[in-house]
């Protein structure tokens, strides 16, 4: 098989999450490296890029230097990763979308719903595949409690509970650390700091297990270190289209939490709990029995949870291969038209309007609101 040419935009040196877009999209060998505008500075991503491997006509320096570039060739890129800050996210994907080609956007998708709107509509009408990047619905035993839900093991689900709260944010003296300030500054950051940094990964990652989507919410927000403007704590009540009850605590100022991304689910007949620093575990209760350990790379999963499993059960699958199952699902629609099982544009504009209509409810001191976008509705 003919691997895919695979082309990226930000996730330069020193970026966090570059690197697990470089892993994930070259473990299986489903794609090449072979385009990328890598950095904001436009010699130092040049040099970068040609480091990776990249051909030097290839290594460009600015995403709009890379859209040309690449439209020009008969050989061009089969799927262009963006993975910029969040304000650049609307302008660089529609502008591929357009142009016709597939894309992965890093979360969260847009600024704003109507960003959201217009990239869902840029989408559909140019038959292009717009991904984005909740990778945390790849984990092998994610897609377990999935399959689960939907043959109805739980019963009729009644009540989640995720949580992505960590203490990595909690000292009071980081105001100038790059890193951190921009996740508090409106203007890089736009309306929210933690909700939209990590609280949509769980409110997806509970949609997506549920198969269900979230119809409306109270919200709370608050901001405990002095300095920052938007918030570093949130708790969020929703309820879904069918009615089940959710709970949401995302948080940066957790002490003792680590990564701090799990959830848990609970139905008629039977629930149970996922955390990511155990991804290969699921603790699953049935109605009056003992709890039970699954475990990933077992006889006895669902066909989703044994295709993503790339090693011997024991032996640990991680975030990397949890983003290279994005690339996974990527490839097989892109080779065969295969469903897609991967995070969509409509994910991203549900995720921002979450977002919005949480800081709507939080500044009215918790009313409920409509979190469904105005297109959906």
């Amino acid at each position: 098989m003919t691997k895919l040419r695979w082309g990226m935009i930000g996730g330069g040196e020193g970026s966090q999450i570059g690197p697990a877009h470089r892993l994930g999209a070259q473990a299986d060998g489903l794609f090449s490296f072979a385009a990328g505008a890598l950095d904001a500075n436009p010699e130092k991503g040049r040099a970068y890029a040609q480091s990776l491997g990249i051909a030097k006509n290839r290594a460009y320096g600015d995403w709009q230097e890379m859209l040309a570039g690449e439209q020009a060739r008969d050989d061009r890129i089969d799927l262009v990763t963006v993975a910029t800050p969040n304000n650049s996210h609307f302008e660089i994907t529609k502008a591929f979308l357009e142009a016709g080609f597939n894309v992965l956007c890093e979360k969260p998708m847009t600024m704003t719903v109507e960003e959201g709107e217009e990239i869902v509509r840029v989408a559909r009408a140019s038959g292009k595949i717009c991904a984005v990047n909740y990778c945390y619905s790849a984990y092998p035993m994610v897609r377990q409690m999935k399959a689960m839900v939907a043959a109805g093991e739980l019963g009729r689900i009644r009540t989640v509970v995720a949580n992505f709260s960590h203490g990595h944010h909690a000292a009071g003296d980081d105001a100038e650390n790059p890193r951190v300030r921009w996740r508090y500054d409106p203007a890089q950051a736009g309306v929210s700091g933690q909700m939209a940094d990590c609280g949509i990964h769980a409110l997806h990652l509970a949609s997506f297990i549920l198969g269900d989507e979230v119809r409306e919410l109270s919200a709370d927000f608050a901001s405990t270190v002095a300095g920052r403007v938007l918030e570093d704590d949130a708790m969020v009540n929703f309820r879904t289209e069918r009615g089940t009850v959710g709970r949401l605590w995302t948080s940066t100022i957790a002490l003792g939490r680590q990564h701090g991304l799990d959830i848990q689910v609970f139905g008629e007949t039977g629930g149970f709990r996922w955390a990511s620093e155990q991804p290969n575990q699921v603790y699953y209760h049935r109605l009056g029995r003992r709890v039970e350990i699954m475990e990933k790379g077992e006889a006895g999963l669902s066909d989703e949870a044994s295709r993503l499993s790339r090693v011997a059960i024991a032996h640990p699958e991680g975030f990397p291969l949890a983003v290279a199952n994005i690339y996974v699902d990527l490839a097989a629609q892109l080779n065969s038209g295969a469903p897609a099982n991967f995070p969509t544009a409509e994910d991203g504009l549900r995720s921002m309007a979450a977002v919005h209509a949480s800081v709507a409810s939080a500044a009215e001191r918790g009313v409920w609101v409509d979190a469904r976008p105005p297109m959906f509705r």
